[in-house]
C-alpha cells in the first residue's frame, strides 16, 4: 500500500482503469463468442456489424492492438462468409 498522497489516487486511477478495461474486454469476448455461435449468414451478419463496431472501439483505445484486431475482425468475416 502506498504512502504517498500522489501514488494513492494513482492506484485508485489504475483500479477505475483496470475495471473498465475489464468489462470491455468482456463484452468484447461476448461480441465474438456471438458471432462464432451464429447458425446462419443473416445472424451472423448483424452479430459481425456489433462485434466490428465494438473491435474498432478497442483498437482506437488501445484497448487490444490494432493489427490484432483486424486479424480478429478478418477471422470473424471469413467464418461469416463460410456459413452462407
Amino acid at each position: 500500500m502506498p504512502n504517498i498522497k500522489s501514488a494513492k489516487r494513482r492506484m485508485r486511477t489504475s483500479q477505475k482503469a483496470q475495471e473498465r478495461n475489464r468489462a470491455a474486454k468482456s463484452k468484447l469476448r461476448t461480441a465474438m463468442k456471438r458471432v462464432l455461435q451464429a447458425t446462419d449468414s443473416e445472424q451472423g451478419g448483424t452479430r459481425l456489424r456489433e462485434a466490428s463496431a465494438l473491435l474498432d472501439r478497442a483498437a482506437s483505445r488501445r484497448l487490444l492492438h490494432p493489427n490484432k484486431v483486424s486479424r480478429y475482425k478478418s477471422r470473424l468475416a471469413r467464418h461469416v462468409a463460410a456459413l452462407g
